[in-house]
């Protein structure tokens, strides 16, 4: 009986040691390099002589124009996930509700059909919609609403609007999940009860919700802060955020300390929404058991 008890454990890491392994390559060991160039002078692979330093953080610690940067992206990723928060919590709550198989498989293809295309295809889209001569302006303009064409592009109105479309699906299927178990008879007493259908809403289901509304918000968030693709297009060089300033740091100065630093404050501000995600998920846990 020994025997088998010892044997278990080593089959059970044997079978992880392979998804352990590929997971300190490719996330720790990348992480973990980026971080040590962070605090280095320069590159010790190409330089002889390199030595510890703080540098790089003190250059964005002194420099307001690199907090603004840092301020500008979380601003657009707030944004962002409140705007997608908005519309793919009345979707969700639609798709979890709805009895009709047909019309549940008819909006979760709808949902996952933006998905199908690429990015970049759907930025470009985008540009062509919101641009000085785009659709928009062009239809406004002929209906004699607006007399001059809108400043759409090159915005962070403009970039919030294509990475709500990008990230609209990813809110909305981590949404229908939580509200689709939440059990429906729970609204039907409060109503009962002498509730409105809102105020069963309200009180009933959105609270139950939340652990979906922050997992969603999480997902867009951290996903809206590390997009390059859409802000670089839809907003140029105007409007500045991380990984565009990362990019410029590499391909045009190649200073890799200062892009490795950088790196660093958007992983950090990844790491805290999570933390901060963990405690709220563990409060409304608590409230939960204290009702």
């Amino acid at each position: 009986m020994s025997s088998a008890t010892t044997q278990r454990p080593n089959g059970l890491a044997l079978f992880i040691l392979p998804s352990a392994l590929l997971f300190a390559l490719f996330f720790f060991l990348p992480i973990g390099l980026m971080a040590l160039m962070s605090v280095l002078t320069g590159n010790p692979v190409v330089a002889p002589k390199v030595a510890f330093t703080t540098r790089h953080y003190a250059r964005m610690i002194d420099d307001p124009f690199y907090l603004e940067v840092i301020w500008t992206t979380i601003r657009i990723g707030l944004v962002t996930t409140l705007v997608a928060l908005a519309i793919g919590y009345p979707l969700a709550h639609w798709m979890a509700r709805i009895k009709s198989r047909t019309g549940h498989a008819l909006l979760l293809m709808a949902v996952l059909a933006p998905m199908l295309t690429g990015i970049v295809v759907r930025t470009f889209a985008w540009m062509t919609l919101l641009s000085d001569k785009g659709v928009v302006n062009q239809t406004l303009m002929s209906l004699g609403v607006i007399s001059q064409p809108l400043k759409l592009m090159y915005t962070e109105t403009g970039i919030v609007v294509g990475l709500v479309h990008i990230y609209v699906p990813f809110m909305v299927l981590t949404l229908t999940g939580v509200i689709g178990r939440i059990d429906e008879r729970l609204e039907q007493a409060a109503e009962n009860l002498g509730a409105s259908p809102l105020r069963a809403f309200l009180e009933v289901t959105l609270p139950l919700s939340l652990p979906g509304i922050l997992a969603g918000s999480l997902l867009v968030f951290a996903l809206a802060i590390s997009a390059y693709v859409t802000p670089i297009l839809l907003g140029g060089f105007q409007i500045m955020t991380l990984p565009i300033l990362i990019y410029q740091q590499i391909s045009a100065n190649f200073n890799v300390g200062f892009a490795a630093a950088l790196g660093i404050v958007l992983l950090m501000i990844s790491l805290g929404l999570v933390v901060a995600y963990n405690r709220a998920l563990g409060l409304v846990s608590g409230q939960r058991e204290l009702q």
